[in-house]
């Protein structure tokens, strides 16, 4: 790994000079283990603790086959995905690596006793399979999250239709909190130039997904003067919504839980800015009863920010908590775009408000390629920054796991994997300085 590290430290290495490193027989990675998928069997949600869970292993190289790469990490981030897998919720994903086992020869890899999790990265390629001619070793990239096999029909107009579709590192193996990972050569795309590797990190997952759900054709399609309701403004997937909405001339309405993110909503430069906790938003009587007059309440407040107008698109990803409040506040024929339901996946609402205005209820889950690559492309450009508030090691990912899932992180949480300090990989300065602030903001919290 030393020799690697170096290659990559060097301002003088050539593809040549990568291709011939030697590939380590094994690598650092942040693992869950099959014969523990149990453990926290009987425990609340909250309860269930990542830090139990996630392992630090050292763990073979994987086989590079046809169309995929090999990725040294420099670094990673965790998301919701990276939580769910540790706590074994919904499911254990050993159930998907066992199904994609199945599919192939070469996919009877993925099915191991240990999964090696996550799904962003920012690195170098070390080496690439049969079949690869768009990248080289030695080339510094940041990778999506979308894996799937095209062999059917149905992927071809919209990739994430794919029967096979999947998402590396939480429904594959060997993803990208480690040293090394595994990826197919089609989910790498450039790294920004003027971002460090921590920060080149931190968007993949929630800035795609944030742009197919708000602003792609697939998802809302937003348009400039929308109102756009964004609940969790200033977190992961959040806080990339509300930069899209400015972007595009929308008028974000923030749903935050304390006046801390209030305050990053308002340095990101959005106005109308809703801390739940401080009105005090209860929309559920009990566990089994919603109370539509703080539906009703909710939709007075919002209309004080949008001179008497309802909301066109409601971005929703807490799910079960909010989703009555969100449908009952969307505008006659307005959207309600979905994913992610980190309060619970049964939601309930009243379908009158939905069927007798003719609201659209649209389910979004992650991006294609070519979604990826565009909001990868707005990153590089300077028109979107990355969420950055705080870097751990490779050996404290529980811990920063365990953080998100406590929700007691801003924005996005970076781990550096190879890289031995933050702030290294700019290689466009000037760039750099330009947006230095906007680069900044969830870092001076």
């Amino acid at each position: 790994m030393k020799e690697i590290l170096d290659a990559i430290q060097s301002q003088d290495s050539t593809a040549a000079d990568f291709a011939a490193l030697s590939i380590p027989e094994s690598y650092r990675a942040v693992t869950v283990h099959k014969d523990e998928a149990e453990m926290f069997t009987g425990l609340a949600t909250r309860d269930k603790d990542p830090r139990k869970s996630l392992h630090l292993d050292e763990v073979p190289v994987p086989e590079l086959g046809p169309g995929e790469a090999l990725v040294a990490v420099m670094a990673s981030s965790v998301n919701y995905n990276s939580v769910w897998t540790s706590i074994f919720e919904p499911v254990s994903t050993f159930g998907f690596l066992e199904r994609y086992g199945r599919l192939s020869e070469l996919t009877k890899r993925h099915d191991l006793p240990y999964h090696v999790i996550g799904s962003d990265l920012a690195g170098v390629v070390l080496r690439t399979g049969p079949g690869v001619n768009a990248w080289n070793p030695g080339d510094e990239v940041v990778a999506h999250c979308l894996s799937v096999e095209l062999e059917s029909s149905d992927g071809h107009n919209d990739t994430m239709l794919d029967p096979e579709q999947r998402i590396w590192g939480f429904e594959t193996n060997f993803g990208g909190l480690a040293e090394i990972a595994l990826v197919k050569s089609n989910q790498l795309m450039p790294k920004p130039k003027h971002l460090s590797w921590e920060e080149a990190a931190a968007p993949g997952l929630v800035n795609s997904t944030a742009y197919r759900q708000l602003v792609s054709r697939n998802g809302a399609g937003m348009k400039q003067g929308d109102n756009v309701l964004i609940w969790g403004a200033s977190g992961g997937l959040g806080s990339y919504a509300t930069q899209f909405a400015l972007a595009g001339g929308a008028n974000p309405i923030c749903v935050v839980s304390s006046p801390e993110k209030a305050d990053i909503c308002r340095k990101m430069g959005a106005e109308a800015v809703i801390d739940r906790n401080a009105d005090g938003y209860k929309f559920w009587k009990d566990e089994r009863t919603q109370d539509p007059k703080e539906w009703k309440r909710f939709g007075k407040r919002i209309r004080e920010y949008t001179g008497g107008e309802d909301i066109d698109i409601v971005f929703e990803h807490p799910g079960r908590e909010t989703f009555g409040a969100s449908v009952y506040v969307t505008r006659k024929g307005g959207t309600i775009t979905t994913c992610a339901s980190t309060s619970g996946y049964m939601h309930e609402y009243d379908n009158r408000y939905l069927w007798m205005s003719l609201k659209r209820i649209i389910g979004s889950h992650f991006a294609n390629y070519r979604e990826a690559w565009e909001a990868n492309r707005l990153i590089a450009k300077g028109k979107i920054h990355p969420t950055l508030s705080k870097v751990y090691s490779l050996e404290d990912t529980g811990q920063a796991a365990h953080d998100v899932h406590r929700n007691l992180h801003q924005g996005k949480v970076g781990i550096l994997a190879l890289a031995p300090r933050e702030g290294l990989g700019v290689r466009d300065t000037e760039l750099r300085e330009q947006h230095i602030d906007a680069i900044n903001r969830f870092r001076n919290v």
